[in-house]
């Protein structure tokens, strides 16, 4: 049998199998505050290696979609609370995923006169759905060095209200256009001053926010997740060949639970950068013809990662690792409702002893 089903200790955290559920963003927090059908959506999935939730804002300016959770309130901790009691109740392990949106959002969405913050004042190419209609996004705030060092703060914050949330870890979301993401990339980061320009000046931000965070909680308790040469989001990166190994390489003091990669068509930089990195790579692998499943788990066994996140699969089968050791069935993803509704493509996906009864 792979590997993909054997124990694996991940910085302390012993995981029954390293099958992990990749973070999604689902939409169902209509308030920013968990509710106890999300408790039941990520229990039902508790065996699972390692859980990894949708994004989750470190702030109320961080927030770019409707009906996405939060870490800066106490409503939203004990909220969450709920989340990772039901998961530990199941036999889980969960981190929270903290995500600044950055420049992805709209006033709209947000109170108080609050506008989407950047890196640049570059604009995006594309909408955000606003809960009633599809608006141009805006072109955001730059960021000002002291709104940088708040931003930061906030960060810590959030890691410091998800392990009283009773998480047991966060992983920092760098990938896929997002603020983190626009700080690194060449062509949303237009600064001059010691947070853009260079790559060493480009990667500060991420470094600072990874470094505030493992003070506040303890690295092996933080993973990073990044996405090289991933174009979401209106995303460009010509320097990423460059660029990621140096983060790599000024990361690798803290000692950081792990690293994520969302790969894009990179797999040579994936193998340089599982080969520089000194903590456990999980791999979220390039599919562009579908899903990560079954035929990828032989990307653990040949060494190309410690553990693989699955998305969509997971999403429509709560006890994948079971079906994935079987080799199935699996159920199909309904993709009419990965985003907001009800219980219908949320709780309501059987597990292989619902199905056959």
């Amino acid at each position: 049998m792979s590997t993909a089903f054997q124990p694996f200790t991940l910085a302390g955290t012993e995981l029954p199998n390293r099958i992990v559920m990749a973070p999604m963003t689902r939409s169902r927090a209509y308030d920013t505050v968990p509710t106890q059908t999300m408790a039941e959506y990520y229990a039902q999935r508790a065996s699972a290696g390692l859980i990894i939730t949708e994004g989750i804002q470190p702030s109320v300016v961080g927030q770019g979609y409707t009906f996405t959770p939060g870490l800066h309130s106490d409503e939203q901790v004990e909220g969450w609370r709920g989340v990772t009691d039901a998961v530990h109740a199941a036999g889980g392990r969960i981190f929270a995923q903290i995500m600044h949106s950055g420049r992805i959002g709209h006033p709209s969405l947000l109170p108080d006169d609050l506008h989407p913050v950047s890196a640049s004042p570059v604009r995006a190419e594309g909408k955000v759905f606003t809960g009633t209609e599809m608006l141009d996004l805006v072109t955001p705030v730059e960021l000002s060095p002291a709104d940088i060092e708040a931003t930061i703060a906030d960060f810590a914050t959030a890691a410091r209200n998800a392990v009283e949330a009773g998480f047991d870890g966060v992983e920092l979301h760098g990938a896929n256009g997002y603020l983190l993401h626009q700080f690194l990339a060449d062509n949303t980061n237009l600064r001059t001053d010691e947070w853009g320009g260079s790559v060493d000046n480009r990667i500060r931000f991420v470094v600072e926010v990874v470094r505030a965070v493992s003070e506040a909680i303890g690295a092996h308790r933080v993973g990073l997740r990044i996405s090289p040469a991933n174009q979401y989001n209106d995303i460009a990166e010509e320097s990423h060949h460059e660029l990621y190994p140096t983060l790599v390489d000024a990361i690798n003091p803290i000692g950081l639970a792990y690293l994520h990669i969302a790969e894009a068509d990179e797999r040579a930089l994936t193998l340089k950068l599982r080969e520089r990195f000194s903590g456990p790579l999980i791999l979220n692998p390039f599919t562009p013809d579908g899903t990560t499943g079954p035929e990828h788990l032989e990307l653990i066994d040949n060494g190309t990662a410690d553990a693989l996140s699955f998305g969509a699969l997971f999403l429509a089968n709560p006890d994948l690792p079971v079906r994935l050791a079987q080799g199935g069935p699996f159920n199909a993803p309904d993709q009419s409702s990965f985003f907001g509704g009800t219980e219908k493509g949320y709780t309501d996906y059987p597990a292989l002893a619902t199905a056959s009864a």
